[in-house]
C-alpha cells in the first residue's frame, strides 16, 4: 500500500482519538456521549492538523525538493527570480539554498570544462605556431651548415629565409607576450582625447603599398566629419585600426575596397571597418576572436600574420569599455564594428 499523507493523518488521528477517548473512560461520570463526542472532535481536529503539518508544510516542500534534484539532474538551472523570496517555511528555504548552490557549482564545473579544453587547444595550438618558424629556420642554417654557404647565392637565399621565419617567431612571442598582459591586467589603458581619423589616416598611409599590391580601394567615409575626437589610449587604437584594415586587405578581393565609417552620436563615436570580399561563413563567425582560430588555415598561412590579431583586439577594445562585433555574408564582405566614448 502506497503511504500518502492523508493516510498516514488517518491513522494518526484514529491513534489519537482512541487514546483520547481511552483516558476519559477512566474519568468518573464520563458518559457515553462524552466519549464519542470526544472520539469524534479529536479525530476530525486531529486528521486536519497533522494532514496541513504533514502535506503542506512538509510533503510538498520535499516533493519540490525531489523535483528540484530531478532538474538539477537534467541540468536545468532556470529558476524564476520571483521563487526567491523570504519564507519563514525552512525546507522551502532549504530547497532554495540547494537550488542555487548547486546551480552555482555545476556552472562553475562546466567553466572549469570549458577552460580545460580551452587550455589544451591552446597549447596544441602554441606548440604547432611555435614549431613552425623555429623548424623552417633550422632547416635553413643546418643546410647551410652541411656545405651550401659556399654557394653564395643559395647562402644570402636561406639566410634571408631563416630571417623571416625568426622574425615571425619574434612576431608571434610579442603578440603572446602582449595578450598575456592584457589578459592579466598588466597592460592598462592609458585613455587620451585623441583624433581617429587622423590615426586611421595614418594607418592607411603605412598600408598604402599593401592595398596597392592588390589594388585595393582605402576610403575614410564621411568626408564631411574632419575629426573623430575619442578617449582612447592611442597606441592601443591605432593597433586595433591597423589590424583591421590590413586583415581587410589581405583576406579581401582583389580590386577590392576597404571602407572605415564613422557615426557620432551623443556619448560615442561608432566606427566600422567593412570590406567587400568573400565573407565568412556563418558557422566560423562566433570563434574569429579566439586565439590561433583561422577560417581557411591554408590561405592564412600563406599570407602571413600570427593568429593572434583580432584576439588583441578584442582585448583592447573591451578594455576601453566596449565590444568588438561582427557580421560578414558570403560574397558580400565582412564588417566590424565597435565604439568608443567621445572625448570631451
Amino acid at each position: 500500500m502506497r503511504i500518502n499523507p492523508r493516510i498516514t493523518a488517518l491513522l494518526l488521528a484514529f491513534a489519537i482519538s482512541g487514546i483520547t477517548v481511552a483516558f476519559l473512560s477512566f474519568v468518573s461520570g464520563t458518559t457515553l456521549s462524552m466519549l464519542f463526542v470526544s472520539g469524534v472532535a479529536g479525530f476530525f481536529g486531529a486528521f486536519f492538523l497533522i494532514l496541513y503539518a504533514i502535506e503542506i508544510l512538509v510533503y510538498r516542500e520535499v516533493t519540490k525538493m525531489h523535483e528540484t534534484i530531478q532538474r538539477l539532474k537534467l541540468k536545468d538551472f532556470s529558476f524564476p527570480r520571483k521563487n526567491i523570496v523570504s519564507d519563514p517555511n525552512p525546507l522551502k528555504k532549504l530547497n532554495q539554498e540547494i537550488f542555487v548552490y548547486v546551480a552555482r557549482k555545476q556552472q562553475e564545473i562546466d567553466e572549469l570544462k570549458k577552460m580545460e579544453v580551452f587550455r589544451r587547444e591552446f597549447l596544441a595550438d602554441v606548440s604547432h605556431e611555435l614549431k613552425t618558424p623555429i623548424f623552417a629556420a633550422q632547416g635553413f642554417i643546418h643546410t647551410l651548415l652541411d656545405g651550401a654557404m659556399d654557394d653564395e647565392k643559395v647562402r644570402d637565399k636561406f639566410l634571408q629565409k631563416a630571417a623571416k621565419s625568426l622574425d615571425g617567431l619574434d612576431a608571434l612571442v610579442k603578440d603572446l607576450v602582449a595578450l598575456s598582459q592584457m589578459e592579466t591586467g598588466e597592460i592598462r589603458m592609458r585613455k587620451d582625447r585623441v583624433d581617429l581619423r587622423l590615426i586611421t589616416l595614418e594607418v592607411c598611409e603605412q598600408l598604402e603599398n599593401k592595398a596597392n599590391q592588390r589594388n585595393t580601394v582605402l576610403k575614410i567615409k564621411p568626408d564631411r566629419m574632419l575629426h573623430v575626437w575619442v578617449k582612447a589610449d592611442p597606441q592601443r587604437i591605432s593597433q586595433v585600426m591597423t589590424n583591421l584594415i590590413e586583415n581587410a586587405i589581405k583576406y579581401g578581393n582583389d580590386n577590392g575596397k576597404v571602407i572605415v565609417h564613422f557615426e557620432e552620436d551623443k556619448k560615442h563615436f561608432l566606427i566600422t571597418v567593412r570590406d567587400n570580399g568573400p565573407g565568412i561563413p556563418p558557422e566560423h563567425l562566433s570563434r574569429i576572436f579566439e586565439r590561433f582560430y583561422r577560417v581557411d588555415k591554408s590561405r592564412s598561412k600563406e599570407k602571413g600574420g600570427t593568429g593572434l590579431g583580432l584576439a588583441i583586439v578584442k582585448h583592447i577594445i573591451n578594455a576601453h569599455g566596449s565590444k568588438i562585433t561582427v557580421t560578414s555574408k558570403i560574397d558580400k564582405g565582412t564588417t566590424f564594428t565597435f565604439k568608443l566614448d567621445k572625448a570631451d
